[in-house]
């Protein structure tokens, strides 16, 4: 899991030079290009809201399969993008608490 987040943040980087050749950006990689907010803050920010409206259509999906307005395969599908997005929030979560804890244990 910290290998895949380490990868993405790789790979947002790298996604300005690779704009000409794709398309397809994540959020981050756009806010980025455009130089809008360019800042540590304004791309974890963007990254929480992702993560909580994923984790929204999740719910809402599962409560449109309740009453029988949702198919099974595209819950299923909400769900688990639900759960991955949960999990990238957790890893990221320990990532900066670990180097904050790092950052306390150096002499000045």
């Amino acid at each position: 899991m910290l290998e895949a987040i380490s990868s993405t943040a790789i790979s947002a980087g790298q996604a300005v030079s690779r704009a000409t050749e794709t398309q397809v950006i994540s959020p981050a990689a756009t806010a980025i290009q455009s130089g809008d907010d360019v800042g540590f803050d304004s791309v974890m920010k963007q990254v929480t809201t992702d993560a909580i409206g994923t984790l929204k259509a999740g719910e809402s999906a599962s409560i449109s399969a309740m009453q029988g307005k949702e198919s099974t395969r595209r819950v299923v599908e909400a769900l688990m993008s639900a759960e991955q997005a949960l999990q990238t929030a957790v890893a990221v979560r320990d990532k900066v608490v670990q180097a904050y804890q790092e950052v306390v244990r150096m002499s000045i």
